[in-house]
């Protein structure tokens, strides 16, 4: 199971209340008020781990809830503080704050009008949500005309970025514990000298969040259906996807560590084959398209046989739409064009076609269910995001 987006629920722990107590001891017939201060609530806490690659913690947790600070105790006894709540989540979770909800620091009431699900800031792209019951809401407009804009969010409902996890070990406290009431030893004056009072413990922090997760990945595939994307991470890592001759054999994205000789790394996603419309949504859609939004080089990987019926060309300026209606930012990255299947007959012609089609764009071409040309592809690819990370 592969879950990139869920929603949770999380509240730190409450403040222990203040304690009410006077010293009554042998010896000392004025003790005074002797109420210990109520435990601060635990916080809960994000953080950023490599070990995993997906929400499915979350899933089966919805519910993040802090422990409690303890009440204050006689005898000048402090309550014990609630115990922190660190929840791990991937490399590259992004956490969004819904828009119904108000901040963990503030005290301000919800409100009691139940609000719609929404996906928060780039819900525009992306209309799907998956629950913590497993199911996907989308609204769809039937009166409307599809263009070739993306969709507009529901309703006036954004929500805000709160922290973007992208390092192993770091953290991000998600909402903060209480703060523990004071004891009636607090309040002792020289005019009140028995106070029979003590503070109630501040409720901790609140909300309801969304979790998105966005791959790390130096290198993004990105192709139509069937073009040969899983056989090419094959061919280079030692991934293991399902390879299969027929479409949408990639349900969710898979990663592949690229190594070298000189112990030199990549990681490189190949992510659901794309088709035209998969900016509204048309196929996987953009569900998963936001993984390659972190990558440095993109690389665009042709089936230069059109062993589907389609021209290869016409996949290419295909997949630049689609990229460009999804984010135009994607189009300014760097870009490797890859022909593959060169292996079959109608390949070498359509190659030559491509190039007086599509001028000024080099292309490199590969067979990658035999092997061919994928050294070559290595040693490209390597040298694009060693370019790109010197910019």
């Amino acid at each position: 199971m592969f879950i990139d987006e869920i929603k949770i629920y999380a509240r730190a722990g409450h403040g222990g209340k203040g304690c009410v107590a006077f010293q009554r001891e042998k010896y000392r017939p004025k003790g005074g008020p002797s109420g210990g201060n109520g435990g601060r609530g635990g916080d809960v806490i994000l953080e950023a781990d490599h070990d995993l690659n997906n929400l499915v913690g979350q899933y089966y947790q919805p519910r993040l809830i802090a422990q409690d600070g303890k009440f204050g105790l006689g005898k000048g006894m402090d309550g014990h503080a609630g115990k922190d709540l660190i929840v791990k989540v991937p490399c590259g979770t992004l956490v969004w704050r819904t828009a119904s909800q108000p901040t963990s620091d503030e005290g301000d009431t919800p409100d009691p009008t139940p609000a719609q699900p929404s996906l928060l800031a780039s819900s525009s792209r992306r209309p799907l949500l998956r629950t913590a019951a497993g199911g996907r809401a989308m609204e769809v407009d039937l009166s409307e005309e599809i263009t070739d804009e993306p969709p507009a969010p529901a309703g006036k409902l954004e929500g805000e970025m709160v922290a973007d996890l992208t390092e192993h070990g770091q953290r991000f406290i998600l909402c903060k514990g209480g703060r523990g009431g004071l004891g009636n030893r607090n309040f002792a004056t020289s005019t009140r000298q028995t106070p029979r009072f003590a503070q109630p413990g501040e409720p901790g922090g609140e909300g309801e969040f969304l979790f998105e997760l966005r791959i790390i990945a130096e290198v993004g595939l990105v192709g139509y259906p069937n073009a040969g994307k899983s056989t090419l991470l094959t061919a280079i890592s030692h991934a293991r996807p399902k390879v299969a001759p027929y479409p949408f054999t990639t349900l969710h994205p898979q990663i592949g560590i690229v190594e070298y000789s000189d112990f030199f790394r990549l990681t490189v996603c190949d992510v659901p084959g794309l088709i035209e419309g998969a900016h509204r949504n048309v196929g996987l859609g953009h569900e998963f398209l936001r993984h390659i939004e972190r990558c440095k080089v993109l690389v665009l990987l042709i089936d230069m046989a059109g062993a589907d019926g389609r021209a290869p060309w016409d996949d290419y300026k295909n997949l630049l739409n689609e990229l460009q209606l999804y984010d135009p930012a994607l189009l300014e990255r760097q870009r490797l064009v890859v022909a593959n299947k060169m292996d079959e007959a109608a390949a070498e012609a359509n190659l030559k076609s491509f190039k007086r089609r599509v001028r000024k764009t080099p292309v490199l071409p590969i067979a990658a269910a035999f092997d061919q040309g994928i050294k070559k592809f290595k040693k490209v690819i390597r040298e694009a995001v060693q370019e790109a990370a010197s910019k």
